[in-house]
């Protein structure tokens, strides 16, 4: 490295300290011979953020979501309200945390736990995947074997059913026969995939007319990480999960989960200045600017948000979303006059809702909004392994054995309900970290006109404005 080059990373490591915000710096005006780094004339600012620090990062979202996911496992379909033919008694409160498990509307406990209570994985176990986890994990190995950041639909349909079990067995015959596997599949997800199945590509796989299962639930727990694939720039996070989202997602389920994707894009600009909650609460504000005004996601950001700075409990909050949304039908959201099983309990509106209580009540603490999402009710392990996994994300690996106190399992087995993936399906946070960090290689070099400086391990992605526009009613 030559003494202008030396000096120039210099100058970063002393803004750095002075901004005091390790691994992210924003440097206006500073001359550099990198003649690649295509800034226009009027804008030369850029963004420098340590490779190695967002790999710990992205270390800290895979395990806190692995923690969220099978801690949520616990109570998933527990309590879903007393509408309809399933009813289930009245939602849980803080006190049921450490009492024993409870049965789902299936009947079904829990087999990996006996208790309400945080579940790990010691450092010589392994953790399986689950719905909340593989298919991200899908995603970010297609976009780094493709070599492409934005994934065609026929690469999108060829990872599902490669990558994904079908739930048929074809006899010698031609016929159906009984499920060979369990897919992991529901809802959106499975109606996606049989379309895939009879020829269809995405985003047709959500069309309305062909999917009638579009405002489920599914697109937001497998699209968040495209967020930490653009870094500082949502608006390229939001092209890149674009198809992906609309695999499954229309509508307010399509918005819900590009203000997730959102969250995790702005998560690097946490300011070290300002306290967890104050920049979750930040993020989630400019996220709620793509949910578009009138629209039942928009009135239920505004309503969670509202009860929680009235000061009353969580249960309160949560018990209020569940009159105004699934009794009364309110904002447009009219999901139980359909008369759907469950009464829509996996729906992306109530699932929103709920997660916006432990996103809220959370304030930025990650035991304490995974407890909230865990009992606050429906699909439970969906908003717990977001937050979880966002979180976590903010706060890195180590940050992550801090709140908790302790070290975990590093392994991963995506085997565990997926297919045809390298090594047997065992792979290693570390691992699946760099693989994440390749995919923003390409991210930066490709789509933001900015540089990887492999030799220091920087990334120069160039600042731009941030400015989120609500998604298109008519589009979408």
């Amino acid at each position: 490295m030559n003494m202008k080059n030396l000096l120039f990373l210099l100058s970063i490591l002393i803004l750095g300290i002075i901004w005091n915000r390790p691994g992210l710096v924003i440097k206006n005006n500073i001359e550099t011979n990198y003649s690649d780094l295509q800034f226009s004339e009027t804008d030369n600012s850029y963004i420098v953020i340590s490779r190695d620090e967002y790999k710990e990062k992205l270390y800290g979202f895979w395990l806190a979501q692995s923690i969220a996911n099978w801690t949520g496992l616990i109570t998933e379909m527990d309590k879903i309200g007393n509408i309809g033919e399933i009813k289930t008694g009245d939602f849980y409160t803080r006190e049921v945390w450490g009492m024993p498990a409870r049965p789902n509307i299936w009947g079904n406990l829990p087999d990996h736990a006996e208790t309400i209570d945080f579940v790990f994985k010691d450092e010589d176990e392994i953790w399986p995947s689950d719905d909340d986890t593989d298919i991200e994990y899908m995603y970010q190995y297609l976009l780094y074997n493709n070599e492409t950041s934005i994934l065609k639909p026929e690469q999108i349909r060829d990872g599902w059913l490669h990558h994904i079990y079908s739930n048929k067995k074809w006899t010698p015959f031609g016929e159906v026969s009984e499920h060979e596997y369990e897919n992991y599949l529901w809802v959106s997800n499975q109606t996606a995939y049989t379309l895939m199945e009879e020829g269809y590509l995405p985003p047709e796989t959500s069309h309305p007319d062909l999917n009638s299962n579009y405002e489920m639930i599914d697109a937001q727990l497998t699209t968040e990480i495209f967020g930490l694939f653009a870094p500082t720039r949502p608006d390229i996070a939001l092209e890149m999960a674009h198809l992906p989202i609309r695999t499954t997602a229309r509508k307010n389920a399509a918005w819900i989960s590009e203000f997730y994707v959102i969250m995790h894009s702005l998560a690097l600009l946490a300011d070290e200045e300002q306290t967890m909650k104050e920049n979750v609460f930040w993020m989630a504000e400019e996220a709620r600017e793509r949910l578009p005004d009138g629209t039942y996601s928009a009135a239920m950001y505004d309503f969670v948000k509202e009860k929680y700075k009235s000061g009353i409990p969580w249960e309160a909050a949560r018990d209020s979303v569940y009159v105004r949304y699934q009794v009364n039908e309110a904002d447009g959201y009219d999901l139980t006059s359909r008369k759907l099983y469950c009464n829509g309990c996996f729906a992306a509106g109530i699932n929103f809702a709920a997660s916006l209580v432990s996103l809220f009540y959370g304030e930025g603490d990650l035991k304490e909004t995974i407890k909230i999402a865990v009992l606050a009710g429906w699909d439970s392990d969906n908003p717990a392994s977001t937050w979880g996994g966002l979180l976590g994300f903010m706060v890195g690996k180590t940050g992550v054995e801090e709140a908790f106190g302790r070290t975990f399992a590093n392994k991963y087995n995506i085997h565990s309900t997926r297919r045809n993936f390298p090594n047997e399906g065992i792979d290693t946070f570390e691992n699946m970290a760099e693989t994440g960090a390749k995919v923003v290689d390409r991210v930066i070099e490709e789509e933001t006109a900015g540089r990887v400086d492999r030799d220091s391990n920087l990334w120069y992605i160039p600042a731009k404005e941030i400015a989120i526009v609500p998604g298109e009613k008519l589009h979408d």
